[in-house]
């Protein structure tokens, strides 16, 4: 379930994305060579939409943090390849948002096995973090694994209580209500 952290910034970030809410492109994007025109989510291979500059930029030059946040965005959004692009490419590979992300983005690619094993390796950096007990739970169900996925959900309600939108959100997919976009 997807509801992070609130409507009101998923539209915001679909809006600096350049998505209409039905995912078309709203805003043009410089490829990057001066002038060419493409859309926030159709960088060039190895080019990334830097929201700041509202243009397609190597990704080398975009910094972390920036890579981050572009990624989970893209995540979120559904562009899950382009947002591989954006999180293989920080530099920083023990932060655990960029490994909870890539996770999400395997497992919605259909690669569930291999996006459990990025939300281990996050968990095992941070192992508080809400999203990727969540996301981990939500990728057990997925797979067929109520019963592990019930761990995380127990973890959840140790760390967050039974009213936060994380434990909310895998409680219902384990009862396997459909996902909620969060205004998406």
């Amino acid at each position: 379930m997807i509801r992070e952290p609130s409507t009101r910034l998923a539209l915001a970030g679909a809006f600096i994305l350049g998505l209409s809410l039905a995912g078309a492109p709203v805003l043009a994007a410089d490829a990057g060579q001066g002038g060419g025109s493409g859309d926030a989510t159709q960088c060039k291979e190895g080019l990334t939409y830097n929201e700041q500059t509202k243009t397609c930029e190597k990704t080398s030059l975009l910094d972390d943090q920036q890579l981050y946040e572009q990624g989970r965005a893209l995540a979120l959004a559904g562009y899950y390849e382009n947002a591989l692009e954006a999180l293989m490419a920080v530099r920083n590979k023990q932060d655990a948002r960029v490994l909870t992300y890539i996770g999400y983005a395997k497992r919605k690619m259909g690669a569930v096995d291999e996006g459990i094993a990025w939300y281990h390796k996050a968990l095992a950096i941070d192992p508080g973090n809400l999203y990727t007990h969540e996301y981990l739970g939500e990728g057990y169900v997925a797979a067929g694994r109520t019963d592990l996925a019930k761990i995380q959900l127990a973890t959840l309600e140790t760390l967050c209580g039974t009213s936060c939108e994380q434990y909310e959100g895998l409680a219902a997919a384990i009862a396997g209500e459909p996902e909620n976009w969060g205004g998406l």
